[in-house]
C-alpha cells in the first residue's frame, strides 16, 4: 500500500530530502514524477541545481522522470527578491494543480513528489482546500503511488490523513550570520 508523506518545517533540507527520495525510487526502477510550486524556470535562468541533473538523468540515460517546475521568476535584475503575488504566480500554480492531477489520474507513475506544496498553501498561492482535493482524488484511486508533498507549514486535518510526517526544524543557519545561498548546497 502506498503512503503520504510531508516533509515540512523552517529547517533546511526540505527539497533536499523530496530530492533524495527521488534518486532512491529511480534507482529502484520506479517511475517519478516531481511537481514544484513556485519554483519557476524560463528555459534558461536555472536557479536549482538539482533540475540539471533530473534533466539529464530522463534526456541521456532515460530514467521514467517527470520533472514540472511551475512558477514566475522571483529574482529581479538587480538581485532583489519579489515576494507579491501577481496574476501569472496563480496561473503556473493552478498548472502545477493539473500537473499533479493528471499524474494522479494516469496511474502510470510510481512516486509523486509535491515539492513546496505546502509552501503553495502558506504563501496563498493555492488553497488548503485544493490540496486536500489533490489528496482525496490520491485516495480515491486507492493510492495509486507514494505521494510526498513538502513546505513550511502543516494543519490538523491534513496530520490526521498522512502516513510519515518528518518536521525540518532549524536550530542554527549560516543565513543568519549574512552567508548567502551557495551554488550546490541551498540552490
Amino acid at each position: 500500500m502506498h503512503k503520504l508523506h510531508l516533509y515540512y518545517g523552517y529547517g533546511k533540507g526540505k527539497t533536499t530530502s523530496v530530492m533524495g527520495l527521488a534518486i532512491r525510487a529511480l534507482g529502484a526502477g520506479q517511475r517519478v514524477a516531481i511537481v514544484q510550486f513556485d519554483k519557476g524556470y524560463d528555459g534558461k535562468n536555472e536557479h536549482y541545481s538539482e533540475r540539471k541533473i533530473l534533466r539529464e538523468l530522463k534526456e541521456k540515460l532515460n530514467y521514467p522522470i517527470e520533472l514540472v517546475p511551475t512558477g514566475c521568476e522571483r529574482m529581479m535584475a538587480d538581485g532583489t527578491f519579489r515576494f507579491k503575488n501577481e496574476g501569472q504566480d496563480f496561473a503556473e500554480a493552478e498548472r502545477g494543480i493539473a500537473a499533479a492531477k493528471a499524474f494522479l489520474e494516469s496511474e502510470n507513475i510510481d512516486l509523486l513528489i509535491l515539492d513546496e506544496g505546502l509552501a503553495a498553501v502558506a504563501y496563498n498561492l493555492i488553497s488548503k482546500e485544493t490540496l486536500m482535493g489533490l489528496i482525496d482524488l490520491w485516495e480515491s484511486k486507492d493510492r495509486p503511488c507514494e505521494l510526498v508533498i513538502s513546505g513550511h507549514k502543516i494543519w490538523d486535518e491534513l496530520v490526521e490523513r498522512v502516513d510519515l510526517i518528518t518536521e525540518m526544524r532549524k536550530v542554527k543557519h549560516y543565513f543568519d550570520e549574512g552567508t548567502p545561498a551557495r551554488l550546490g548546497i541551498e540552490f
